[in-house]
């Protein structure tokens, strides 16, 4: 069974840029900028026919204009026991508005509800016991200044992630364009 979830790609020249924060602090399994995206709606392992469901509701979704949206700062996940490295997204109406969308159609699809609050977000690295809060804080304190990064989300994707440690690689299954005009297209296309 694939291990699934949808999600908006992160442009190459705005995943270089994120790119120059990798490195220097013990402890971290950085993410390759090939598999930078932003999480809409986590599926996990889905078996074929909540996979075909998926895509067809995507598929079938209201049409919507690009999105743009701003890496907006550094931060971490997980407070005492950080766990990752993240640049933040802002949260704004059309994004939310997206997520709950593809929450509503995973939930069709025959998907549990998601728990947790979307928090959007590109995860830079996945830290181990190494990682301590001391060394994140102070990882976050000399990365500096963070300028917002804007940058047009064009599509949304159905990703599959390949049984691994740490996340990645990510391969788009499936692409669904916003914008008129615009067919949906297989990654294999």
């Amino acid at each position: 069974m694939p291990r699934l979830f949808t999600g908006l790609e992160i442009p190459p020249e705005v995943a270089h840029r994120l790119a120059l924060f990798r490195g220097g602090l013990p402890g971290a399994r950085w993410i390759e900028p090939t598999d930078y995206h932003v999480t809409l709606r986590f599926l996990g392992e889905v078996d074929g026919t909540i996979a075909a469901e998926l895509d067809a509701g995507l598929a079938q979704a209201r049409l919507r204009a690009p999105l743009t949206l701003t890496l907006d700062g550094l931060a971490s996940f997980g407070g005492d026991r950080p766990r990752a490295v993240i640049a933040s997204v802002a949260l704004t109406p059309d994004l939310a508005d997206l997520q709950e969308e593809h929450e509503r159609i995973a939930r069709r699809a025959g998907a549990a509800p998601e728990r947790r609050r979307f928090t959007p977000h590109v995860t830079l690295a996945r830290l181990n016991r190494e990682a301590g809060p001391e060394a994140v804080a102070r990882w976050l304190a000399e990365a500096g200044v963070f300028p917002p990064i804007p940058f047009t989300a064009t599509r949304a994707a159905v990703f599959s992630a390949r049984a691994s440690r740490g996340g990645g690689p990510y391969l788009v299954e499936a692409a669904y364009p916003f914008g008129p005009g615009d067919e949906a297209w297989d990654a294999a296309d």
